[in-house]
């Protein structure tokens, strides 16, 4: 029996089309999820396990929801357990803008070098809340630039502490970094609703703030010695800065 021939085929693939008969749904794919550096998730969540609260009452994920989250305190990290809800404040962008986001703003607490806002699309940044009585970040050495280590799910995305939010709610983080985690980038409900770990170095400063590979140097550093239990005062506290032969990558921030 003869075999008909590709063209044949192809074409009786497009008539079928064309008649109507189902096509495969798309399906949208997830975004893709990274481990920066090489410090285990699980190293990481051995050194939080324990709570010495430093902040002087709970936090809410959300408005409305139970004031039950503590910020921890550690000799050289502070560190809270939360949800993760999309910041898409700073610079606009296709994904980040006053029509994806209702509550978009177009500032930032920390702008970069340049005096623009940060771009909470291509950087990895979180939220800290405004100082009050119940914990002002500050006191902990905690400030616009701090390195910080995200973990959810076994994995870690280093970021750096880019924006201020209200004064008691805590558990917010950029749309970049939500996208490293592996997780939706949905401004209208994206996120992670728990689980996730925010530990921010105390007294660690990035700069030019947003320039990500600087905080991924530091962040591994320090949470290599964050790990490993070395005293804080052993720890360098001078403000992280690229090496003058680092170029920036095309499409990188300036």
């Amino acid at each position: 029996m003869p075999v008909p021939s590709l063209t044949l085929a192809a074409a009786g693939l497009a008539l079928l089309v064309q008649a109507g008969q189902p096509t495969a749904p798309h399906v949208p794919r997830a975004p893709v999820a990274r481990h920066e550096g090489t410090v285990p998730a699980a190293d990481l969540l051995a050194r939080v396990r324990d709570c010495a609260p430093v902040s002087h009452g709970r936090y809410r994920s959300d408005t409305g929801a139970p004031a039950d989250i503590p910020v921890c305190g550690t000799d050289g990290a502070v560190f809270w357990k939360a949800d993760l809800d999309i910041d898409c404040d700073g610079r606009p962008g296709p994904h980040c803008n006053s029509g994806a986001d209702p509550s978009f703003s177009g500032a930032t607490a920390y702008p970069q070098s340049d005096g623009r806002p940060l771009s909470a699309e291509t950087l990895p940044y979180i939220v800290v809340p405004a100082p009050s009585r119940r914990w002002d970040h500050r006191e902990d050495g905690v400030r616009g630039g701090s390195v910080a280590a995200v973990v959810h799910g076994g994995r870690v995305q280093y970021a750096v502490v880019g924006d201020v939010g209200p004064a008691g709610v805590i558990g917010e983080a950029s749309y970049a970094t939500a996208k490293g985690l592996g997780l939706r980038t949905n401004p209208r409900g994206g996120g992670a609703a728990s689980g996730v770990t925010y530990i921010v170095f105390k007294n660690s400063k990035v700069t030019p703030i947003e320039n990500h590979a600087a905080a991924v140097e530091a962040g591994e550093r320090l949470a290599r010695q964050f790990v490993e239990g070395t005293p804080a005062a052993e720890r360098s506290r001078r403000t992280v800065r690229p090496l003058t032969s680092r170029r920036p990558r095309a499409g990188s921030p300036r």
